[in-house]
């Protein structure tokens, strides 16, 4: 899983590869992307790492 995040004009921009749809734990969706988890990134709000935990599903 790539992903690139960054601050553009005041916007959190995140880019996330796709993957094959896979089911998720549950069965009730596909997983199309998702960083498995939450992930701390280099962008920084505050001084402080901006933590992403996403998933991009559709339904079965």
């Amino acid at each position: 899983m790539a992903m690139t995040v960054e601050i553009r004009d005041n916007k959190l921009c995140i880019e996330i590869d796709m993957q094959k749809p896979e089911p998720s734990s549950s069965g009730k969706t596909l997983v199309v992307a998702s960083t498995k988890g939450n992930v701390v990134t280099s962008v920084e709000v505050d001084g402080k790492p901006v933590t992403i935990g996403l998933n991009a599903y559709i339904k079965r």
